[in-house]
Formats: structure tokens, sequence, C-alpha cells
């Protein structure tokens, strides 16, 4: 019988054959291996029997994160105002106004000013609220600190920056001034997969198809779907039942598979395949013995059906099931499209951030369920931020951004990093004077935020380099959000 989460065997192979191509960048490889060689798992700083994960969650399109953390006091607001236009949010006080943060003394700075949500984040602004959500002011990918008189000459500069490929890929891998196969989330998990003994299943998993972030470079992703595994079609794994057709059919691609071949190709595919297969087989196993039973899990929390939603819920599952997966480390990467508000932006958003607030308080409800709200944080990436004054109906591509990160083990009810002088063609615009739209020069780079999660996960100071080569070019390495 057919289901929803199965594909054709055409599909698979052809899935199976691209992952392979993830291992045959071989001069990058080799680059990143000789950093991984000089590193040392036993300096490590981790306990023999926790568990902890890391749950990314990409914006694709560019969040426009002047929208989600906006200014309330009555200054910094009429400077919004006069620079948003028709994108302004109502101000405290109105229908629908911005949403209020009561910031935890001592934790983060944003120099005495008052800032809120939008109206649509309830559900982060009570994770904020309650200590277990912290904001980021002005992220973004740079090469090393930078000034306006930096970019006016063109100094230390980022590639192609707003460039939608090209920002995504640096913010995956965090070495935006040279080529990397690998991402700064394969890297970390790397340093740490010895922890996870002999797991079958990857240390990462993609909820969200392919991308940068999880490769390493012995590390591969494993895809799966909101739904699950994703296996052949009609493919009877060895000892469970199917019809005789199914079963015959399925000891041939065994037969197949165990094979030697002298073709390297044919090899890597054959390797992959079956690699896949048995995979399937044990996650299939994993979630059905965590589930309550064989339709469905036995979580109570309330995720609404939506893309989002789903990603987290089978985290949230997958989670679940880790101790018959073997694993104390996990890294996620989930995500969700549409950020990139060209035009209708107010509308946009409040379908958007509903989503978003909502999807996220579900899963840090659903890891307290499960007990692990202490070792599991979920934290934001998106292409870059946008910009300040509007375009009319939407905003333009930006730089900085601002971000957010969830968990219990989080010192939340805090804003960290620097928020910008909220004035295009200030101080910390990249466009200056007359001309000035409000691109956020970073003042937060990704390895500092990138290093800060990578710490907690259990990365040793002195491995720090290898999962982010250039972090030693920031004085801050901890910015102490968790």
């Amino acid at each position: 019988m057919n289901t929803p989460n199965l594909v054709s065997r055409r599909s698979f192979l052809r899935q199976a054959a691209c992952a392979a191509l993830g291992t045959a960048g071989l001069t990058n490889a080799l680059f990143d291996l000789r950093r991984i060689a000089a590193a040392s798992l036993g300096n490590s700083d981790v306990l023999s029997g926790d568990y902890k994960a890391l749950v990314c969650l990409f914006l694709y399109g560019g969040n426009d994160a002047n929208n989600m953390l906006v200014p309330r006091d009555t200054t910094d607001y009429d400077a919004y105002a006069a620079s948003r236009g028709v994108l302004a949010l109502p101000n405290v006080g109105q229908i629908g106004g911005i949403l209020p943060l009561n910031v935890i003394a001592g934790r983060g700075s944003v120099d005495g000013r008052d800032f809120g949500l939008h109206p649509n984040l309830v559900g982060l602004q009570s994770l904020f609220n309650g200590g277990q959500g912290a904001l980021l002011g002005n992220v973004g990918t740079l090469v090393a600190p930078i000034t306006q008189t930096d970019y006016r000459n063109n100094r230390n500069l980022p590639p192609q920056l707003f460039s939608h490929s090209d920002q995504q890929v640096q913010w995956q891998t965090s070495v935006p001034d040279a080529i990397s196969r690998s991402g700064w989330g394969g890297r970390t998990a790397e340093l740490l997969n010895a922890l996870n003994g002999n797991a079958q299943i990857s240390i990462c998993i993609s909820l969200a198809g392919t991308n940068t972030f999880q490769v390493g470079n012995t590390v591969v992703p494993y895809n799966v779907s909101s739904a699950g595994a994703i296996g052949m079609n009609n493919y009877v794994a060895p000892g469970a039942s199917g019809s005789a057709n199914d079963v015959i059919r399925s000891r041939s691609i065994d037969r197949l598979l165990a094979l030697s071949h002298t073709n390297l190709f044919e090899k890597g595919l054959s390797t992959i395949t079956k690699r896949a297969l048995d995979n399937n087989a044990l996650l299939l196993n994993a979630l059905a013995l965590s589930d309550s039973n064989q339709g469905g899990t036995n979580l109570t929390t309330v995720f609404a059906n939506t893309s989002l939603n789903n990603q987290l819920k089978m985290v949230a599952r997958l989670i679940k099931a880790r101790d018959l997966l073997g694993l104390r480390r996990q890294v996620f990467f989930v995500s969700v499209g549409g950020y990139d508000t060209h035009g209708d932006e107010l509308n946009a958003h409040n379908n958007l951030y509903s989503e978003l607030g909502g999807a996220v308080k579900s899963f840090y409800d659903a890891t307290t369920e499960l007990g692990v709200q202490n070792n599991v944080t979920l934290f934001s990436s998106s292409d870059f931020g946008r910009t300040f004054q509007t375009n009319g109906a939407g905003s333009d591509h930006g730089w900085g951004s601002h971000h957010f990160v969830v968990g219990g083990a989080v010192k939340g009810g805090g804003i960290y990093g620097k928020v910008p002088v909220l004035r295009a063609g200030g101080p910390d615009d990249a466009t200056t004077g007359t001309t000035g739209q409000g691109r956020w020069i970073p003042t937060t780079s990704v390895d500092q935020y990138a290093a800060t999660l990578a710490s907690w996960f259990g990365v040793s100071p002195t491995d720090l380099p290898v999962a982010l080569p250039n972090i030693g070019r920031f004085a801050q390495q901890n910015l102490g959000f968790i």
C-alpha cells in the first residue's frame, strides 16, 4: 500500500545520488579536513551522559526584522514611523499595537530604549517575558568587524552582499571570504559526533531538504519529511511483512546492493542507497516504538497544521525517540519561505508571524512536555535583514537583522548585541546621507552568534576555530545569551 511519505524507486535513487555529491568537493574537503585533523575530540567540554540538540530555523527570503523588533519609546518610534511609512505598526495602546517586552535587568543591553514585538508574535512574546526567549540585535555576515568607513572604501566586505543565494550560503557556512562545502552546523556536529557512539542515524537531520548548514566533511545530513522517514515505494525491509511480489522485488534490490563494485560512483550509489534503506527502517521502528500507537504521536502539545508547525512537531518526535536512536547530540534544520517581502509586507507578515510565533511556542511546550526544555535550543537565521525605509509597499534587501533564541537554557528576557540607531543615513546605515535606506551594518557577526550556540552544545574553546574558522577575528566570542 502506498503512503504519502514514500517516493518512487527512481526518485529515491536520484535523491540518494544527489546526497553523494556532498562528498565530491574534494579540494574544499581537503582544506577543511586539515582543520578537523588539528582538533581533538578529547578537548570538548561535554558530559558522558548528557543530551543536547540545536534546531536551526531558517526564514528564507530575508526577514524584515525592523517590524519584528519595534521601538515603543516616543523618540525612536517617531523615527521608525517616519522611515517605515505605510509599513509602520501602530504604537502601544492601540488595537493590534506593539507587544511589550519585559527586559530582565542585567540581561543584554538595549541602551535604555524600550522595544516590543510585532502584534502577531504572541508566542515569542510569551517566551521572552517568561525567561525562555532572548533577542539578538543586528546580526549579519561579516568577514571581520567593520565600520561605515570600511564599507565606503570596500574593505572587508562579504562578497555578493544583498544576494539571496550568496547570503544564505554565507549564513550557513560562516565563511564568507572563502569557498566552503561544509556548514558551521555540520562542522560543529563532527566535533561531538563521537558522543553518539555507533548510532546509525546521522547527527544532522533536516526536515526542510538539502542545506549547506548541516553538511560536514564526514557527517552527511539525513533528510526526513514532516510525516516521517522517506522510504522507497513498496520496498519491504528484511523481516517485515508485505505482499509476496514486493518481498521478491525487495530482496532482489538487496542482492543488487550487496554486489561488489569496482566503479567508484557505482560503489558510492550502492553504499548510500543501502544506508538510506537501513536508516528508513530504523527510524520508522524508533518512531513507532516511541509513539503511543503505530499511527501517531502521544505528544499532547497541540501544533497547528502548517508546514513549519508540522516540521517542528516531527523534530519533537525525533527528540522523543533519541534513546532508541542512540543519540546524545542532534542538529536539526527546519525552514519556512515567504520572507522576501518586496510588496504587500503588512499582510504577509501578519500570516508569517502568526505561524512563526505559534510554532516556536508549541515547540518549546513540546520540549517541556518531554522534559528536555533545558537540553534543546532553537535559533533563527535568515538571508539578511531588509531596508528600514519602505519601497512603497514592502522593503528591499538589507544586511544586519535581529534574531531570536528559545530554550530552557537561554538567559531569556534580554536583548543582546546592539540595536542600530534607527535612522536611515545614520551611523549604522551602510548607505549614507540623503540616499540612506537603512541597510544596517551588522554589529554582531554570524560567527559570534554561532560560537555562543556551539559552546553551549559542547564545543571547547580550543575547538571553536575548527567549527568557525573566522571566530578569532572577533574579540567577543560568547555573547552570553545561553
